[in-house]
């Protein structure tokens, strides 16, 4: 398995697999948002990284991150926005391996930490994010515009 940053050649498989996370969530994200998504991850444009996972010459997961200030650091903090493994392909260590890939990144580049969040009820990648850290007892407040 190969973990790298996509390249405009990815585009198609990069699109199936947002349509697979954003059916997971049961959301709607606009044609011009997803367009607008994958341009600043290819151009490397406003904090965005993503990272996706090849296994076998196919593109079956990626993760988006967003690299940002910190009021409680001197150095950039990551989020883990999104993190998608193909369905037919987990089980495999890929999520994982995205995962460990932020973090080696992050101890290279002298981020100060890295953090993501999910449903209560996502067993499946709770078991891989335990792995790493115990969930912490924060609540989330959304407000959408």
């Amino acid at each position: 398995m190969l973990i790298r940053h996509p390249v405009p050649s990815d585009e198609a498989a990069w699109r199936g697999l947002w349509a697979g996370y954003v059916a997971f969530y049961e959301a709607d994200v606009a044609e011009a948002v997803t367009a607008r998504t994958w341009e600043r991850l290819i151009h490397k444009q406003d904090g965005l990284v993503c990272r996706v996972a090849e296994a076998d010459g196919t593109i079956c997961g990626f993760s988006l991150s967003v690299l940002h200030a910190g009021t409680w650091s001197l150095t950039p903090v990551c989020y883990l926005e999104d993190l998608f493994v193909a369905p037919e392909q987990r089980g495999r260590g890929i999520g994982e391996a995205l995962i460990r890939d932020l973090v080696a990144m992050a101890k290279s580049q002298g981020w100060s930490g890295l953090y993501w969040h999910t449903r209560a009820s996502n067993a499946n990648a709770r078991r891989v994010y335990d792995r790493f850290t115990v969930a912490d007892d924060f609540v989330r407040y959304r407000l959408l515009f």
